[in-house]
């Protein structure tokens, strides 16, 4: 019996509406809303990536349909492919302010942990979706009801032509970015939400596939890593005059220096010193910096130039334990997951070799960011992460049902771990630390009326919602100096040499967007912006009280001047960053070059782009390579990596 016109125009249609419907409220679900606005803004402008993304989906369902002849499992299939990934980028955007990438799905159960305990919940578009879906599949069923039967030969044809397509568009298309550029797909350094945005999640989810590959530098060779560690050695006989002139290293005759002292690191969640801000027109009802101030009168004190802004904590605190930049890395990857899988160059696998213990404390679960592979490989004997940890307070429980441990409860464990390892061995100590309590994302309610900071005025213009969402990440800025405060106060009286450096991992959005900034004058709305980038940055001992101003370094820089400006013996790569500190860049970091001056460009010079090419040869042989640089710095076996918690 012949197929009526009608019928088999419909047919023909409805794969093509059935995977536009599905990239359309995938999209609705990833973003919150798929308003005019929307498609006016970012859809229409980048329609060249829908476009490939409906494609991607419309080639699914035709290949399903040729492999299985079932319409609604064709239908099915092709939407829970459409949409899946759209409601994990929703999640994974309240989580950690960072879209849902192909190294993600490396971590499905620890995620799926962190959602349960962030008390994450359907919405809207996903209920709707769900209808939506629900009702293609029937109708699918209905329309192709009573299709001739398909013989096996022009199955086994379609499939792989429809196979061969896929494979064109995948490793053609998606994976070719000379290609993605041509309809213009432009890769986005810096931000990957705003990248997800502009492209749609199909879209930026494969082509973000092509970051999985790392390229060795053309010049790589041992010949080459010997002559640049020869001109550190050599350059070092030269120096005339230190890094920072009134540092402790500079002003202490060398036979006089602490040789080797306990280093605390704390990397505190999302912090700032926030007071900034009332040189802006918002004024608090409380000091929420009291203690660092004081502190900065006796200590090193600057800021750290962060590569990341709303999220990736793991990127900063990787450039801050190895000297290694994430610039250098393809756009978007995690070096946690991807790069860290054996034992490399690092502060801590230095510091070991040099006869220290050493342990990290992060108050959060042990594989988030994949920490319980990656700490072992850095060179952390132990790790104690929020399941061996037992009666710590957690606050902040409008968002995170279950809450987040307290700067406060953190200092406890920072102390306790400290003197356990002095307890159990003479060795000195590395403690590594990492906080939570300030995570994002910022409400009022977070805090009781009488426990919150209150913003006392500010300009005009912002949100009732911003101003308690800044009272929210004030309140954690408050007790982040009070557990500076108590951690100063301690080692200040233990009677042996201690240093204790803390930094913040990034800035984020306050509220929604980024009207704290804005209206204020405080910085630009572009995540771009080199002011949302430079995190409060304190080095304090308790035998040293020389103010020094350090300015902005990059966070892969803070190693190596904690251990120049104490007069620490440094290996030669970090004698290497140095150098280029000294005569070269404050950072390059993102795109985004700091002039010795402070200034900041996009352009660097001949000289400095120089300086960053040796920077990656070095970390490429490190990292990636044959480990030239370990056997001049006689670091060339690390220990087998410690029992895991």
């Amino acid at each position: 019996m012949k197929t009526p016109k009608p019928l088999l125009t419909l047919r023909m249609v409805f794969p093509l509406a059935a995977s536009l419907i599905a990239l359309l409220l995938g999209e609705w679900i990833a973003r919150g809303s798929l308003s005019a606005d929307v498609f006016a803004e970012f859809i229409f402008p980048h329609i060249g990536a829908y476009l490939l993304a409906w494609l991607l989906l419309f080639l699914v369902w035709l290949l399903l349909d040729w492999v299985f002849r079932c319409p609604p499992l064709s239908t099915l299939g092709m939407a829970v492919l459409g949409c899946a990934p759209c409601a994990v980028n929703f999640y994974t955007l309240q989580l950690r302010g960072e879209p849902f990438l192909p190294w993600d799905l490396a971590q499905v159960s620890e995620a799926a942990g962190v959602a349960s305990a962030a008390g994450l919940k359907i919405q809207t578009s996903m209920v709707v979706t769900i209808i939506v879906v629900l009702a293609l599949t029937v109708g699918s069923f209905f329309l192709f009801r009573g299709r001739h039967k398909q013989r096996w030969l022009p199955r086994l044809a379609g499939s792989a032509a429809t196979v061969a397509a896929l494979c064109l568009l995948v490793f053609g298309v998606y994976l070719q970015p000379a290609v993605t550029r041509a309809v213009g797909i432009v890769p986005d350094a810096w931000m990957q939400d705003r990248y997800y945005r502009y492209y749609g999640v199909i879209t930026g989810f494969m082509t973000n596939l092509t970051n999985l590959e790392i390229d060795k530098p053309e010049e790589y060779s041992q010949e080459a890593v010997d002559a640049l560690l020869d001109n550190v050695d050599e350059s070092q006989k030269f120096n005339t005059s230190p890094l920072y002139s009134t540092s402790y290293s500079a002003v202490t005759p060398k036979d006089e220096q602490v040789k080797d002292p306990t280093i605390i690191y704390v990397m505190d969640e999302s912090y700032w010193d926030v007071s900034e801000l009332e040189q802006y027109g918002i004024t608090f009802d409380t000091d929420v910096s009291q203690n660092l101030h004081a502190l900065q009168q006796t200590s090193a004190y600057g800021r750290a130039y962060s590569p990341s802004f709303g999220g990736g904590t793991c990127d900063v605190e990787f450039e801050a334990l190895t000297g290694y930049s994430v610039s250098f890395l393809p756009s978007g990857s995690k070096p946690y997951q991807q790069h860290v899988t054996k034992p490399m160059f690092a502060m801590p696998n230095y510091l070991k070799s040099r006869g220290y213990q050493t342990a990290a404390v992060h108050c959060f679960w042990a594989k988030y960011w994949s920490r319980d592979k990656a700490y072992p490989n850095l060179g952390f004997d132990d790790f104690i992460s929020l399941e061996d940890m037992h009666g710590v307070t957690k606050v902040r429980k409008h968002y995170w049902t279950s809450g987040l441990v307290t700067d406060d409860s953190m200092a406890d464990q920072i102390i306790q771990q400290y003197e356990s390892m002095k307890a159990s061995s003479d060795k000195p100590v590395f403690l590594h630390a990492v906080t939570m309590q300030n995570h994002t994302n910022y409400n009022k309610d977070n805090y009781p009326d009488d426990e919150r900071v209150k913003v006392v005025s500010h300009p005009t213009g912002l949100k009732p919602s911003t101003v308690g969402a800044l009272e929210d990440f004030a309140t954690g800025i408050r007790d982040a100096d009070a557990m500076l405060g108590r951690l100063t106060e301690y080692f200040s009286q233990i009677d042996e040499p201690v240093i204790l450096v803390l930094w913040g991992d990034h800035y984020n959005p306050i509220d929604s967007n980024y009207d704290v900034y804005t209206a204020t004058g405080y910085a630009s709305d572009s995540s771009a912006d080199p002011r949302l980038h430079q995190t409060t940055l304190l080095m304090w001992s308790n035998y040293s009280d020389q103010q020094v101003d350090l300015g902005t370094i990059a966070a892969y820089d803070i190693s190596p001047v904690m251990m120049d400006i104490y007069g620490l013996e440094e290996p030669l790569y970090f004698q290497f960053l140095n150098r280029q500190l000294r005569v070269a860049s404050r950072t390059n970091t993102r795109g985004t070059t700091m002039n010795l001056d402070g200034t900041t460009t996009q352009e660097p010079t001949e000289f400095q782009q120089r300086w960053c090419a040796e920077h990656w040869l070095l970390q490429y042989d490190l990292m990636f390579g044959k480990g030239y640089a370990l056997d001049r710095m006689g670091l060339s076996a690390f220990s087998a990596p410690p029992k895991g918690k």
